[in-house]
């Protein structure tokens, strides 16, 4: 799978399998804090991952990986 420029930014632009590319976006995930901490399903994005998560500030585990899916070809 490939990135679009938004998630490139995120886990890098090389083509990756899906597996590699969802290991990426949490280690990015975890690195930058963006776990909320009262309620672990939701993800805090920074100004990288809101590109990615079409404007939103919160998503859930299961929401994020919908919206990730719209930026690989």
């Amino acid at each position: 799978m490939t990135p679009d420029e938004a998630l490139a930014a995120v886990v890098g632009a090389k083509p990756l399998p899906r597996t590699e590319l969802t290991k990426k976006l949490w280690e990015y995930i975890k690195k930058n804090n963006l776990q909320d901490p009262k309620k672990k399903t939701n993800i805090n994005a920074d100004e990288a991952l809101k590109k990615v998560f079409n404007g939103k500030k919160t998503v859930t585990m299961f929401e994020m990986t919908k919206l990730v899916s719209g930026h690989v070809k």
